[in-house]
């Protein structure tokens, strides 16, 4: 009897990661699409247009720490994007938003944009529902420039609220809630994506390195970064 227990046992854990493998994730998927420059003035443009990428990619980031939704990678997206020719088509409406968080097997997607009065500066970011295209709230954050990474974590934390996602674990409140990333540095972490993007490879490392020079413990373009460096 004893025997068929283990026999039972043994089983049992060399199928497990089977069926571990094979699960569903039953998570609600989001999608964040690059935010729209709706008119900026008080910069060099090519810091808005990269800022169109790095916005969306920082928001990604802040989303992904949640590990209640899964989150679309920037990259995924990226490519969707180009093979829809939507990459510089301007603003996306919701129906096209819908479209493509079907292609990726998203609940939601984000989109919005942005405006930079010569410093002053506003985040609009809308919900879109993938089943039914329908623009489920708008998150509106107004600013400082220099405040800029707080408007993207402030509208990431209301979007996770309005998707009626839990709110992030205590320890992990606690350590993103103490970044405190400058706007010069994600200014160059938008500009390495955007060259990036573009296939500039050489540019977008110098870009990565100026923004962790700034500020060392910047995750998101370290990663960048190491991965660009061996790819």
């Amino acid at each position: 009897m004893r025997s068929r227990s283990i026999v039972a046992m043994v089983a049992l854990v060399l199928t497990w990661p089977l069926a571990a493998a094979g699960a569903q994730d039953t998570r609600p998927g989001i999608a964040v699409l690059p935010f729209h420059n709706g008119g900026s003035y008080g910069q060099d443009k090519e810091n808005f247009d990269a800022l169109e990428k790095g916005i969306a990619g920082m928001m990604i980031s802040e989303l992904a720490a949640n590990p209640s939704a899964r989150v679309v990678e920037r990259d995924q997206i990226q490519r969707l994007l180009e093979e829809q020719r939507l990459g510089a088509s301007g603003q996306v409406d919701a129906q096209t938003a819908a479209r493509i968080g079907k292609l990726v097997g998203a609940r939601y997607v984000i989109t919005g944009q942005f405006i930079d009065f010569y410093g002053e500066f506003r985040l609009d970011a809308r919900i879109v529902s993938v089943e039914t295209s329908q623009i489920l709230t708008v998150v509106k954050e107004q600013m400082q420039r220099d405040h800029l990474f707080d408007i993207i974590r402030n509208a990431s934390q209301r979007l996770m609220r309005e998707a009626q996602l839990p709110a992030l674990p205590k320890p992990v409140q606690d350590e993103r809630g103490s970044r405190q990333i400058p706007t010069e540095a994600l200014t160059f972490y938008s500009r390495a994506l955007l060259y990036q993007d573009r296939g500039q490879k050489d540019k977008a490392i110098e870009m990565y390195e100026r923004a962790v020079a700034v500020f060392p413990q910047y995750s998101e373009a370290s990663e960048g970064l190491q991965r660009l460096r061996s790819s």
